[in-house]
């Protein structure tokens, strides 16, 4: 394998600053970081990520914005289909990882590089997550991980940065944390272990409960085709901002935090304790608006590929073409979807409170449910009950 020039997917942590050196004087090469922006830093973070990267070693390090991108093309879509994996996590950073190693692919390829690398060990989701992508946007460059093809540990890194460049990293971290927009992950430690629970100070932004010194609080969402357009009343041109002022209300009154189990892409069971107050108010909050707009299968359809959806996402399979088919499905189920939706916010507590929508088939005047039959006599409604029943009847008399 030929390495000349190489496009390193570059968060600034520990992992990714370590390759710098590492390809560098390992291949010879020469070393462009490429910081995949999904968070809205901020001038000062981003003078310190490219402060770092030129010390350790990168011919330049480039800062891309990815947050219109992982908006439209991802977040969009967690948010119409109420994504979880499992019916419990959703899909946090994880949702990231395709914007990024989209956005390093591309400049690789513009930049005329060999080579992509990322800094992800052999044991986790995202070396799938990365691989998978690059190789289908950018067949033709190389992938090097020096992390997983080497086994190197942490406190094995953080010595030899310290020694080498004076950088200081954490090496006695415990747990593992990756923070998004849509969420933070939390690995290693307890959840490594199946018989004990991930503590709640291992949380990096949600206080535990019993520490929360909030004030109730109501907050108002308001949709548009399915997706967030203002938060009490105040509409918001960028729905980035919007949730980024979502996310701040969340971690206020300590909402999203979970643990989840589930099956790894490499098929073994894996553990992580994850915070995602944005996407558990704006889920609540959807969900409320299409139990008073859609029809029963059309949400019970949509939970299905919205579960499909979000194993693809899971496991990398970003371009397989059920994806577009099911987002497509999902397009049409939103056309519908506008309204406002109130919440009851308080220590670590959703609670819907009103749901209103010129779409709304609930408060339609014409019937109330176990109130007024409107629409039907009490003897049609006799009936109804005793046809439905017919066939299970039939049945449970054949087995006596």
């Amino acid at each position: 394998m030929t390495i000349k020039k190489v496009a390193l997917a570059y968060s600034g942590g520990l992992d990714t600053s370590f390759c710098i050196p590492y390809i560098s004087k390992t291949y010879q090469a020469e070393v462009i970081a490429v910081n995949v922006d999904c968070t809205g830093l901020n001038d000062e973070a981003k003078s310190a990520l490219k402060e770092r990267a030129l010390l350790l070693g990168a011919k330049d390090c480039l800062i891309v914005d990815g947050t219109q991108e992982l908006y439209n093309d991802v977040i969009t879509y967690l948010i119409k289909g109420n994504v979880l994996r499992d019916r419990t996590y959703p899909l946090c950073v994880g949702a990231e990882r395709f914007i990024q190693a989209k956005k390093v692919a591309e400049i690789a390829e513009s930049l005329g590089c060999d080579t992509v690398a990322h800094g992800s060990t052999g044991a986790g989701n995202d070396q799938i997550r990365f691989d998978a992508a690059i190789r289908a946007l950018a067949p033709s460059v190389n992938v090097l991980t020096p992390i997983r093809e080497n086994g190197f540990q942490r406190e094995q890194m953080a010595e030899l940065l310290q020694k080498d460049f004076g950088l200081e990293f954490s090496k006695a971290s415990v747990y593992s944390i990756n923070e998004g927009i849509w969420g933070v992950t939390i690995g290693g430690g307890n959840t490594v272990k199946g018989g004990s629970a991930l503590p709640l100070e291992a949380f990096p932004n949600l206080k535990p409960p019993h520490e929360l010194n909030d004030e109730p609080e109501t907050i108002s969402i308001q949709f548009e085709n399915g997706l967030p357009v203002a938060l009490n009343g105040k509409i918001f041109d960028n729905p980035f901002d919007l949730l980024i002022e979502i996310k701040q209300i969340g971690i206020k009154h300590g909402i999203g935090r979970g643990l989840h189990t589930g099956d790894t892409i490499l098929g073994f069971k894996g553990r992580i304790g994850f915070e995602a107050p944005v996407a558990a108010l704006l889920y609540c909050a959807h969900r409320e608006l299409e139990k008073i707009i859609l029809s029963k299968h059309e949400r019970l359809l949509k939970d299905q590929l919205s579960d499909q959806l979000g194993l693809l996402w899971h496991e990398a399979l970003y371009f397989d073409p059920a994806v577009k088919a099911i987002q497509a499905f999902i397009d049409t189920t939103q056309l519908r979807i506008h309204g406002t939706v109130e919440l009851y916010v308080y220590r670590g507590n959703i609670y819907p409170i009103s749901t209103e929508s010129q779409f709304s088939v609930l408060n339609n005047g014409r019937y109330q449910y176990g109130e007024n039959a409107g629409l039907w006599s009490g003897n049609e409604a006799a009936a109804f009950s005793k046809m439905i029943g017919i066939s299970t009847q039939q049945y449970q008399l054949q087995g006596k």
